[in-house]
């Protein structure tokens, strides 16, 4: 079967991988001569942060959903008084440790009045994401922080922040945002062993069904469905914690982004957005 287009990734990170829960990276492709499936080549677990900013270095072309913030929110930013410019700003943040990002942060939030503590992005709105500035549940304050100094350490292009490689792409992704389209407000995965129930499972499986099927919306959308094998599909549904399952969904919308460029979108399908903040793909 003919291939189209470049290798797609999907990346469920963390900031602090280990054995235990490792950064995973789902690994795609197009097939038929007009994309009408995305096969799933494989999942890697990646145990370190030099692991996964060594991955970056593979050669392209691909096209990546990575799930962590590519910016601050400018009014955070410019409240701090920290540079405006995108690179600038995250090499400054890049130089600061945890500690005093978090002391920083928090500073902020106390200032603010009760339900404005924190600084949004403009894509946090139409995303559903949580704020880029948190530090705790989920942590994403910190995940830009390990992320984003390797994909520019890497040299790849982000599309509308960044210009590297451009047989390298990284895209900002989400995969609670696609997940939301097919089941609402069920969820489908937990680190709490407790809460890791069968209606999560079933939550699972009703949402790999509408991958495999098209049916998802994004995927309706692009006219093209996942396929899995029956040892990926068993593995993707018995994965209570979701981190495998999230970065197949960060490959989709990856994949989405890709065919976007193909149809001649020159950012990969983002739109016109604060060059500060940037954008979630397939957000809006």
């Amino acid at each position: 079967m003919a291939e189209a287009g470049p290798e797609l990734w999907g990346c469920d990170f963390t900031s602090a991988p280990t054995r235990r829960k490792p950064i995973v990276l789902a690994v795609g492709r197009f097939l038929g001569r007009s994309a009408e499936r995305i096969e799933l080549l494989g999942l890697e677990p990646l145990e370190t942060l030099d692991a996964w900013a060594a991955r970056l270095q593979t050669p392209g072309p691909w096209v990546g959903g990575f799930d962590l913030p590519f910016g601050l929110p400018r009014e955070l930013v410019t409240t701090l008084g920290w540079p405006t410019d995108w690179l600038a700003c995250m090499q400054q943040y890049a130089q600061r440790d945890r500690a005093t990002i978090r002391d920083a942060f928090a500073a902020f939030c106390n200032a603010r009045p009760v339900g404005q503590k924190f600084a949004h992005r403009a894509t946090d709105g139409p995303a559903g994401s949580s704020p880029s500035m948190k530090w705790v549940n989920p942590p994403v304050a910190f995940m830009l922080h390990a992320g984003v100094p390797r994909l520019i350490a890497a040299g790849v292009s982000l599309p509308g922040l960044h210009a590297g490689d451009p047989n390298r792409v990284a895209l900002e992704a989400y995969p609670g945002l696609l997940a939301r389209s097919v089941l609402g407000t069920r969820s489908y995965k937990s680190d709490d062993r407790a809460k890791q129930t069968p209606d999560r499972l079933i939550a699972r499986k009703d949402l790999l069904h509408a991958l495999e099927t098209g049916s998802a919306p994004l995927l309706a959308q692009m006219q093209t469905r996942l396929r899995l094998t029956a040892a990926q599909r068993d593995g993707l549904i018995d994965d209570a914690q979701g981190d495998r399952l999230d970065a197949v969904l960060c490959l989709l919308q990856a994949a989405w982004g890709a065919q976007q460029h193909q149809h001649g979108h020159a950012r990969y399908g983002l739109p016109t957005c604060d060059p500060l903040e940037g954008w979630i793909v397939t957000a809006g």
